[in-house]
């Protein structure tokens, strides 16, 4: 009787196997094709295209390899980067090399603008670090952070990610560096307001 169970099982699972290919071939391989999700652009073709031209492509691009993004000039594009916003500004030059300007920005409480301390911080921070420049805007009242990604023609999505993620290394270790408390007199301007994460 064990040996009949036994032997009824294995029948049953071979029946399964054996008709499992044939349902699977039976698909439409039309119909499987369709259901493909689209490939993220891995390079983005900027060559020859006008900063407004290449701000379009270059915000599809983001959109399609699905970052949080959205146009705020004809030439500028602000993107979502984990909890920091970077202003994506492409500069094409026909001849010679291309850029996109990666910038970051921070309002000054009004007490630390009129500080005679502050602008020698942002020398020294010039001084030091290579990863970006630091800028004094509007008196003291705006912090603007440019890095600078430089390439011909053609960028990576890769490498604007990576010289995102680098840019927020080296602004966490500034950070560190920082006397306690400096937080409440340099906060991030947000340049995507629907879009600044809610902390709980």
């Amino acid at each position: 009787m064990k040996t009949l169970l036994i032997s009824a099982s294995l029948l049953g699972l071979t029946a399964c196997a054996a008709t499992a290919p044939s349902q699977t071939s039976a698909i439409d391989p039309v119909v499987a094709q369709e259901v493909v999700a689209p490939v993220a652009p891995k390079v983005v073709e900027l060559g020859g295209l006008t900063n407004e031209a290449a701000a379009e492509r270059l915000y599809q691009a983001l959109i399609n390899a699905n970052y949080l993004a959205t146009k705020v000039a004809p030439t500028k594009v602000a993107v979502q980067f984990g909890d920091n916003q970077f202003l994506l500004e492409p500069s094409i030059n026909s001849a010679g090399i291309d850029r996109i300007l990666l910038n970051r920005f921070y309002a000054v409480h009004p007490q630390l603008q009129a500080s005679q301390e502050l602008p020698v911080v942002i020398g020294t921070l010039n001084q030091k670090l290579n990863f970006a420049k630091f800028v004094l805007l509007d008196q003291g009242a705006v912090i603007q952070i440019q890095g600078t990604v430089t390439f011909a023609d053609r960028v990576e999505i890769e490498e604007l990610r990576r010289f995102m993620l680098w840019t927020n290394g080296g602004l966490a270790q500034v950070a560190q560096s920082l006397p306690d408390g400096i937080d409440q007199y340099i906060r991030p301007i947000p340049l995507m307001q629907q879009m600044v994460p809610v902390k709980p």
